[in-house]
């Protein structure tokens, strides 16, 4: 990877000027808060706390080893997506790369996957708090009807904060990542250092099977089961992912070209590395496999037997304080994508979700409409039994498919693609690009198991939902209709940035997908 390029870093499109819109927000965010997003977003201590118990049962303690080759492929995704996050820094991510480099319709189309995963991923984070971690911390015995009470209540708080204030989003944000950071680092040490003095700690217990199968254990499976090596994979596949959210917030990221890809691959990698260790002491804790297994609060429950019922408590309310900000960092990012699609026309009621709240800076209509979608998700699963592993399999889902049709789209396009100003993969591009195929294709070929149902037919249902409205678009519009504004020369838009300056004229270039009606952008020129 390299950071060669002497010029401003940016490239084309480095501002939101440069790429057809005006500039709306404030350019306010650093390196420590740009990482803070993807670090948040991600948090070990979410997914953790939400899917081992599945993995647990599925694969047994043996399923933690699945976790370093998740890392791996995941990394692979993000330095990707660093190489396109450099390239065009705009609010939409990769609705924004794939509708500027292969075509506005499969921008809309990635875009709109994008949203159906922030609407349910959200609702999977909160809803961890309550059915895993308060009932343990308070000592009630939770409910389906409890944990929708207080899952709505935290999506609420969540989405209050987002609209009042990016500002202090931010703070709120760095605080807690700062705090999981401290938190999960001293609660994995404890666990290793109290572990080794009252003899608990069995490493012998990372290498069971039970109360998994351990013949054909690592057997791939057939067309409608995935072997049980296989489906520890998801432990991994559902906490690794939402990295590309700092990417979201490019408009209000100072020099994002250099920051954000260099927040997104540490992010990853700092994740991995302390997740991996947290996995390890948790598993060389667990006495018996089986009978964890059982409980409804496996991390919990290891956390409260091992440390005590103080400490353990106190480190579950930074727990808690970590998911919430992982939340929040999903809102944040769900609300950016919704004003980002509204800002070009193409989201449903996007005349009044394309609006930013004058003396507040936010999007306040689209975070208001993600709030309202975050809860008539948790309304669709709260009636279920299983509902956190419906929800956590739906968000693995959806970010696997995401991903893969960005990698697929960077592999078309990759000669073609505009230069960079802040990172570029150099020669190690196509050992990156080998690693993320391989690593996605792998990861899609397991949600054949019939186990995956309920998460299908919501991904199924979203996209109908998509279809109709993207229907409704080309017939009311027709393709050239939905164009994107024009990427302007990033040189006049520099120099333009200089007293004196020339304002920035549109290059075409031939390559943007072109054009759009987009209201803010200082030009419309569909094609």
């Amino acid at each position: 990877m390299s950071h060669s390029d002497p010029r401003p870093a940016g490239g084309p499109a480095a501002t939101p000027r440069a790429a057809g819109y005006q500039q709306e927000m404030a350019r306010e965010l650093g390196w420590y808060a740009s990482f803070s997003i993807a670090f948040g977003f991600v948090s070990i201590a979410t997914g953790i706390f939400t899917a081992y118990g599945s993995v647990l049962s599925t694969s047994g303690p043996r399923g933690i080893w699945a976790w370093p080759i998740v890392v791996v492929g995941q990394l692979a995704v993000a330095l990707i997506f660093g190489a396109l996050a450099a390239r065009i820094p705009i609010s939409g991510y990769a609705y924004q790369w794939v509708s500027r480099i292969v075509g506005p319709l499969w921008g809309w189309i990635m875009g709109w996957i994008s949203f159906a995963f922030l609407g349910v991923v959200v609702v999977a984070v909160d809803y961890t708090i309550a059915s895993t971690i308060l009932p343990e911390l308070f000592q009630y015995r939770g409910t389906t009807q409890n944990a929708w009470f207080i899952t709505a209540v935290v999506i609420l708080l969540q989405a209050i904060l987002v609209a009042a204030s990016t500002r202090t989003t931010h703070r709120v944000n760095n605080v807690a990542v700062t705090v999981q950071l401290i938190g999960m680092t001293s609660l994995t040490a404890l666990l290793f250092v109290v572990g080794a003095v009252t003899g608990k700690l069995d490493f012998a217990t990372l290498f069971e099977a039970a109360p998994a199968d351990a013949s054909g254990y690592y057997a791939l499976g057939d067309m409608t089961h995935a072997g049980p090596f296989a489906l520890a994979f998801l432990l991994g596949a559902f906490t690794i992912v939402g990295f590309e959210s700092a990417a979201n917030l490019a408009e209000e990221t100072k020099e994002p070209a250099r920051v954000i890809p260099k927040a997104m691959a540490q992010a990853v990698l700092s994740l991995g590395v302390l997740g991996f260790l947290f996995l390890i002491a948790i598993t060389a804790l667990a006495g018996d496999p089986a009978e964890l297994a059982r409980s409804d609060t496996p991390v919990a429950t290891v956390i409260t037997a091992v440390l005590g019922s103080v400490v353990g408590k106190l480190l579950l309310v930074l727990v808690v304080l970590s998911i919430f900000s992982c939340g929040l960092v999903i809102t944040l990012s769900g609300t950016r994508l919704v004003w980002a699609m509204s800002r070009d026309q193409r989201f449903p009621g996007w005349q009044a979700l394309r609006k930013v709240h004058r003396s507040r800076g936010t999007p306040l209509n689209s975070s208001i409409f993600m709030l309202v979608i975050a809860q008539v998700v948790l309304l669709v699963f709260s009636g279920s039994t299983d509902a956190l592993f419906e929800l956590f399999s739906a968000a693995t889902l959806l970010p696997a498919i995401i991903y893969a049709g960005t990698v697929i789209m960077y592999i078309a396009k990759r000669r073609s693609l505009p230069p960079s100003r802040g990172f570029s993969l150099g020669r190690w591009e196509i050992p990156v690009i080998v690693v993320a195929s391989v690593w996605l294709v792998y990861e899609l070929l397991l949600f054949r198991d019939e186990s995956f149902r309920a998460p299908w037919a919501y991904v199924l249902v979203l996209f109908a939902i998509g279809a109709v409205y993207l229907a409704y678009l080309l017939i009311s519009r027709g393709r050239s209709g939905l164009s994107m504004p024009d990427m302007t020369d990033i040189d006049r838009a520099l120099d333009a940035d200089e007293p004196g300056g020339a304002e920035p004229a549109a290059s075409g270039g031939g390559r943007t997908a072109a054009g759009s009606g987009a209201g803010p952008g200082p030009e419309e020129n569909p094609r």
